[in-house]
């Protein structure tokens, strides 16, 4: 707000505002004045007259009435009046009273403001009973209020237009010479010279004025002296510009040939690695061939050493390689799934051997909330971690090493990892930490004599861990211990928790187990998995089914040994012993119940698999109802499947004399079949026509009796870990994937039916197809003689079916294409896929699963490229059939013969 407008505000609107509030309160002060003026001559008046309306009113003189009352009548502001006797009636109405109120006489008299209507109501002295009501108008009374204040109005807009006047011509008055100053100040400022102001007659104004025209003055002569400067300095910054063009010449010859000399240097080191690498691989792979020679013991240590300098000279060009690609700027950040349970034991199973020489516990620590779908480069994570766990590792010689997961923060479809790898080594000082992640520097000059090492596996994690958007920092004090931590933003559903990986339903467990942490791991873990957990002490009453038991060093001994061999023989239940030692060297010790004997550190994965073994081991043993001869009826298995080779297939494994197996094409014909006869177990494929696999669970579970407990096994030849877990919440009991794996068929069908597959024990042929770079084959027999179980006969067999249908899914495919139909589509490609799976057809199954996995992913856009090559591989598969028909066609009749004869 202007200097102008505040003054003529404060010489304007400030009287104005005082005036008015003086108009106001005088308006309203007259007003209550006239309005008790008025109630006091009404009231006087009634009091007059009101003695003479009684005495009329008792006497009957109505004519004396009417007069009295006409006098009322008369007064200025009564409108009209009423009177009325003891008995309520209405003796006398003078004029027309605009209601009929309540006419009872009050004991004094009362005024009743109602706006502009006033009520005055009066007992008569003389006629007991009787009252008096006069209907006034008051209108006039804010009719003189509204007088007022227009006249206070009139009086503030002539007062108004005073003081605009005098505030205008004051304002003029100061702000003129004001404004000629800024104009003066804005030349001044823009470097101007302006004309000398004129003295104003004020004084504060002339000496305004006076000392902007000495600032002037002095502003000119000061930009003579500075263009006096700029001058002199012109002509020494032009010499000094020669002399830096000069200079720039040279800096940039520099610096073209430092980036020739560091491409040199990074081609250099490429191909030296390249080069370097190939004959070393060579060593390594003929060393280690080499080692499974026999060789005398002086031999096989001399063998010994060179593979261990073998592996540190590729480590250390590995190493190099890396360094050179980060400082180059090419290295290249992967986005693929990954499981950090399974990347942290990795990690550690690979620095187990080194860890087990020195007798330290590794232990890995994923915390329940870490998500099971994370998104990342897991190469460079297992890098880092590597990395840190062997520098952990080498620089420990007692104690342990934890490795530790956890989520730092989290958000919808992102999270933020912190991985801490901690020790109880040596530890760094406060200056060792400070250099420690430069390159080539480690914590002491000593340590690359003592330890080896080339001081570059930090500062290739440091880089490493920032290039994928993390921090890494280390804890530590001398003598005992370091923490290493770094995180890690990864992406991940937001569905993605982590499931149990198996459900104990509250099965005892013994745990004893001497090392901490490990012990606190393994309880956690086995009450997550709804075990219930006991001591070692209260085994014999508690009746465990599960024995985890972890030897100590000193337990190893011959007397150690002797005295847990009488423990094992106590327990009631099969053991699992962990034992930090390398696999050769674990102690052969005999296990009564049953169990095995594990090498820490202990991957989950490791873990769940001989949980469930011993479990399923010792059930076997305990079950009253097993069949072990086939005397007995034999077990009825269901198969359901849409596709005719799945079905033959999994009826040639399955059928013998302990299980007879029941075929359906279709969940119709499942559940026609459970109708009318029993049977003990289902492999249902999920994706058919009509009823699917998970429709057709529900109805045979709602057939009730014993369908609601009978083991219904999901066989599907596209399943991911989330599909797995709805199709387990669907109702089914199990998921096998195809090609299915007869070891894990015959160990659910143990696990389910006490009984496992008739051929189990007869390995399968491996193929002899050797593996190379050249392009799949169409067909190779000897893989899908593997995939049948070892029958030849039956591979041949299922390879003409397959061959035989190609004619339909090609047309199936080629239809779903031309109408969009992305559902039919995928029926096509999955029941194509899943026959596939069963035969020696590489490329063709190769090509099915992707399509399978791109519909599923990407849609119809995605799978579009391959049709082509899918279409090849058929015609491949067609011609290979007719350079070899008689295979399939004698296939086809070794079936039907043996068919026959069964």
């Amino acid at each position: 707000m202007s200097l102008k407008t505040r003054l003529m505000l404060a010489i304007l609107v400030l009287p104005l505002v005082l005036m008015t509030l003086v108009v106001a309160v005088v308006a309203e002060l007259e007003d209550r004045r006239h309005r008790q003026l008025m109630r006091e001559r009404l009231v006087q008046a009634t009091s007059m007259l009101a003695p003479s309306l009684g005495e009329a009113l008792a006497a009957g003189e109505r004519e004396t009435l009417e007069r009295t009352a006409a006098r009322l009548l008369d007064l200025e502001d009564v409108r009209a009046l009423g009177i009325q006797d003891a008995e309520g009636r209405r003796r006398l109405e003078l004029g027309r009273l605009r209601a009929s109120p309540d006419m009872a006489a009050p004991e004094a008299i009362r005024i009743e403001e109602q706006g502009r209507r006033w009520l005055i109501r009066a007992p008569l002295p003389g006629a007991p009973g009787a009252g008096l009501l006069l209907d006034v108008d008051a209108s006039v009374l804010p009719l003189t209020y509204y007088r007022h204040l227009a006249i206070g109005g009139i009086v503030l807009l002539m007062l108004g237009m005073l003081l605009f006047m005098v505030a205008y011509g004051l304002s003029r008055r100061v702000s003129v010479p004001l404004e000629r100053a800024a104009q003066t100040l804005e030349w001044l400022t823009a470097g101007g010279d302006p004309r000398p102001l004129p003295l104003p007659r004020d004084p504060e104004m002339s000496r305004l004025a006076q000392r902007l025209n000495a600032l002037g003055d002095h502003l000119a002569s000061a930009r003579e002296d500075l263009q006096a400067q700029i001058d002199q300095a012109t002509g020494e910054l032009q010499e000094s510009m020669e002399t830096i063009e000069v200079q720039n010449i040279e800096l940039d010859l520099a610096h073209r040939r430092a980036l020739e000399a560091n491409r040199a240097k990074s081609e250099f080191l490429a191909n030296m690695s390249h080069e370097i690498r190939t004959p070393l691989n060579g060593i390594i792979g003929f060393c280690r061939l080499l080692h499974r020679t026999e060789l005398a013991p002086r031999q096989r240590e001399w063998l010994d050493h060179v593979q261990r300098a073998c592996d540190n000279l590729l480590m250390l060009i590995n190493d190099v390689l890396d360094f050179s690609k980060i400082e180059a700027g090419r290295l290249e950040l992967e986005h693929t799934e990954l499981d950090m349970v399974a990347l942290v034991d990795e990690v550690l199973g690979l620095q187990a051997p080194q860890a087990q020489q020195k007798g330290l516990q590794l232990l890995g620590l994923v915390y329940d909330d870490v998500p099971e779908a994370l998104q990342g480069d897991p190469l460079r994570i297992r890098q880092v971690l590597t990395n840190l766990v062997g520098n952990a590792v080498k620089f420990t010689e007692q104690g342990e090493v934890i490795v530790r997961v956890m989520v730092e923060q989290q958000a919808p479809g992102h999270v933020v990892l912190k991985l801490a790898v901690s020790d109880t080594g040596i530890g760094l000082s406060q200056d060792a930490q400070r250099r420690l992640f430069q390159a080539f520097r480690q914590a002491d000059a000593s340590h690359q004599r003592e330890f080896g090492g080339t001081g570059l596996g930090l500062a290739i994690s440091r880089q490493l861990v920032e290039q994928m958007g993390g921090e890494i920092s280390v804890d530590s004090t001398p003598n005992e211990g370091s923490t290493f931590s770094f995180t890690l933003p990864l992406a991940c559903r937001e569905d993605a928790e982590r499931a149990p990986e198996l459900v104990l339903d509250g099965k005892r467990v013994v745990l004893e187990e001497p090392h901490g942490p490990t012990r606190h791991a393994l309880r956690h873990l086995l009450s997550r998995w709804e075990a219930r957990i006991t001591d070692l002490e209260k085994a014999r009453t508690a009746a465990p089914a599960l024995a985890v038991i972890g030897l100590a060093d000193e337990d190893l001994g011959e007397t150690g040994l002797a005295a847990w061999q009488r423990r094992l023989e106590d327990l009631p239940c099969p053991a699992l012993l962990l034992v930090n030692a390398s696999p050769p060297d674990l102690p052969v010790l005999p296990l009564p119940h049953g169990g095995e004997v594990l090498s820490k550190p202990l991957s989950r994965r490791t873990l769940v698999e001989s949980v469930t073994r011993a479990l399923t081991r010792a059930r076997r043993d305990q079950s009253p109802h097993r069949p072990t001869a086939p005397e007995g009826p034999p077990l009825r298995l269901m198969v359901v499947d849409d596709t005719e080779s799945n079905r033959l297939l999994l009826k040639e494994l399955i059928q013998g004399p302990e299980l007879e197996v029941g075929l359906a094409a279709s969940g119709e014909e499942a559940l026609a079949m459970a109708q009318e006869t029993r049977f003990d177990l289902v492999l249902m494929d999920i994706r058919m026509r009509g009823m699917d696999g998970v429709e057709t669970t529900r109805s045979l579970r709602g057939l009730g009796g014993p369908w609601r407990h009978v083991p219904i096994i999901a066989v599907t030849a596209h399943v991911q870990s989330e599909q797995r877990r709805q199709l387990l919440e669907s109702g089914l009991d199990g998921v096998l994937e195809k090609p299915l794996d007869t070891a894990q068929l015959s160990s659910l069908l143990r696990h389910h039916l006490g009984v496992g597959l008739p051929l189990e024990d007869g390995p399968a042929k491996p193929s002899e197809t050797p593996a190379g770079d050249a392009e799949l084959a169409s067909v190779d027999l000897a893989l899908g003689t593997q995939l049948a179980g070892g029958r030849e006969t039956l591979a041949r067999q299922l390879l003409g079916q397959l061959i035989d249908s190609l004619d339909d899914s090609e047309r199936a495919i080629r239809e779903a294409m031309t109408s969009n139909d992305a559902e039919g589509l995928l029926d096509a490609i999955h029941a194509l896929n899943g026959a596939c799976r069963y035969c020696g057809v590489p490329r063709l199954g190769l090509l099915a699963e992707t399509l399978e996995t791109r519909l599923r992913s990407r849609g119809l856009e995605a799978v579009a490229p391959l049709l082509p090559d899918l279409y090849a591989a058929m015609g491949a598969l067609r011609a290979w059939q007719g350079v070899h028909p008689s295979i399939t066609t004698k296939a086809t009749a070794n079936a039907a013969s043996s068919d026959s004869e069964r």
